[in-house]
């Protein structure tokens, strides 16, 4: 097989990939380069589609303070955030943001050319940056993507994906096997510092407002290296996406910020209804919201409800929402005058790879940041734009951990690598899979019996069909192709979402039983890890 040598390799091109790459090309003397691998091109990512903002707990801002930040965050968690971890990234906020701007990211100004900070659902004061209005993401990736093109120690590997990494007897992570879609050959990348930022697994379900490349593929590469994940139950739905039809599987983000700019929701009647939820209305934590709406939508036998705002005026809807107006407008809705017709979305991953804000896993060379990793930052339910913030954070302490590290390229592998790379070298059968069919088939149970809410009947239902379909699919390693590829790694995510689930026997966070609807007063992380020997998991 062909192989290449760097002293750094990133997997993912989002806020986190982008960002990490560059920090350590800055910080460090890489004798070897760095790679970035992404599956598809450059920037392409959940980062890009991300409308909310980011979190920036700034100087400038007189209103806001990290104590404030944290105990947001704290509640929003349901008691599974990390204290220390949300203190640290709160503080380093201020640096971050900074960096941010030296690096070319334009964040949205007043009339006085201050930052301006907005409100988002479960925040007590407004501390939301936004860049383009409602194109948040895209313009941070957008000006990291220019800062890594321009950076000549950085290399790219686009349409290549990441299948196997390459783990040691000694619990090292000496590199990664690739396979490029463009040549269909397989490739092996030697690096003494692996970095996943590959995102989440929103494509797990039917309804996401995730981009197609969200399959859990980093999530899966690390279970099986033998690399701890942490509350893969939790899965957070978006509760407004912008659902025009129950055939549009793949929804558009209508940001919580419209509601934080004072949208009401409203069923098919036009009665606002979230009173009824929370005091706190439309902006209730997420998870609150999410399942206000999917009771709503459950009394009227309807797909949707609808975001009204009609009572914000149209300059500022305009102005400040400018994707949203222009996407809905693209399909016959006015939102000055017309509500929007919304419908919760699966959205963002809050369990994970077990990681330290540095990245570090259990595993020596090994490291994960962005959605991908679980910190402790999320808990049971994420913060509205904390996501981003994570990102970026802990991409710069990554950046900064590594620049006191020795990265030496491993010359002498033993015999465990040598069997992954001869599995990847040798043929395998082309039996024909109906890899599409089998996705949607999948992302539809996973929606019916994992979804919003869960109950042990659906969740056992999910969990024999899920054990069928990976009986039936004969490719645990090397496939023929990317689609296999993503299907054998959503169908690895959904059983580890589907067993956490069901192991946790109360409703917490974005987690939610409908057989077990109390929280338990302890609150217990599960972590599930994979014993190569047994093929055996355990949860605690």
């Amino acid at each position: 097989m062909k192989y290449s040598e760097y002293s750094v390799v990133v997997v993912g091109s989002g806020a986190a990939g982008l960002y990490a790459a560059l920090k350590i090309s800055q910080q460090m003397n890489l004798p070897d380069g760095l790679l970035i691998i992404t599956k598809s091109s450059l920037g392409e990512s959940n980062s890009r589609y991300a409308q909310g903002g980011i979190v920036g707990v700034v100087h400038q801002n007189t209103a806001d303070s990290v104590e404030s930040h944290v105990i947001d965050t704290l509640k929003a968690g349901a008691g599974l955030s990390d204290r220390k971890t949300v203190e640290y990234i709160s503080q380093a906020s201020d640096e971050v943001i900074n960096d941010l701007i030296n690096c070319g990211v334009e964040f949205d100004k007043n009339s006085k050319g201050d930052l301006n900070f907005t409100l988002e659902a479960a925040h007590s004061v407004k501390r939301i940056l936004h860049s383009g209005g409602d194109a948040t993401g895209r313009g941070i990736t957008d000006a990291l993507c220019h800062a890594v093109l321009s950076d000549d120690t950085i290399s790219i590997a686009e349409q290549s994906m990441a299948v196997e990494l390459l783990v040691n007897a000694e619990n090292e992570c000496k590199g990664v096997i690739l396979y490029n879609e463009l040549t269909g050959e397989h490739e092996i990348v030697y690096t003494s510092a692996l970095i996943l930022a590959t995102g989440g697994c929103g494509q797990l379900y039917k309804f996401t407002t995730n981009p197609d490349g969200a399959t859990g593929d980093g999530l899966a590469l690390a279970y099986n290296a033998g690399a701890e994940l942490q509350d893969m139950e939790f899965i957070q739905f978006h509760p407004t996406a912008l659902a025009l039809s129950p055939k549009n599987k793949n929804r558009f983000l209508i940001s919580e910020a419209v509601r934080g700019e004072g949208a009401k929701l409203i069923n098919h009647e036009g009665t606002e209804f979230m009173s009824h939820y929370s005091d706190k209305r439309e902006l209730a934590p997420r998870d609150v919201v999410t399942r206000a709406i999917y009771s709503e939508m459950n009394k009227e036998h309807s797909t949707n409800v609808f975001l009204n705002a009609s009572m914000i005026s149209g300059m500022k809807l305009f102005e400040r929402f400018p994707t949203i107006s222009r996407k809905c407008r693209e399909n016959g809705i006015d939102i000055s005058h017309t509500p929007i017709p919304v419908a919760p979305a699966a959205h963002y991953t809050m369990g994970g790879i077990k990681a330290t804000v540095e990245g570090c896993t259990n595993i020596k060379g090994l490291y994960a940041i962005g959605e991908c990793s679980c910190t402790g930052l999320h808990g049971a339910n994420r913060l509205a734009s904390n996501s981003l913030l994570e990102c970026v954070v802990c991409a710069y302490e990554l950046a900064d951990y590594l620049s006191f590290a020795n990265l030496t390229i491993p010359h002498k592998i033993d015999e465990s690598i040598k069997n992954i790379i001869n599995i990847y070298s040798s043929p395998i059968s082309e039996e024909d899979y109906d890899i599409e069919s089998l996705k949607q088939h999948l992302k539809e149970l996973m929606w019916d019996y994992a979804g919003i809410v869960r109950n042990e009947k659906d969740l056992l239902k999910a969990k024999l069909e899920i054990d069928r379909l990976k009986s039936e699919f004969m490719r645990d390693k090397k496939c023929l192709n990317k689609d296999e590829y993503e299907y054998r790694n959503m169908l690895t995510i959904s059983s580890l979402i589907v067993e956490c689930a069901l192991a946790r026997k109360e409703s917490r966070g974005a987690h939610c039983r409908s057989d077990y609807s109390a929280t338990n007063l302890n609150a217990i992380h599960s972590n599930i890890i994979k014993y190569e020997e047994k093929e055996l998991s355990y949860v605690v």
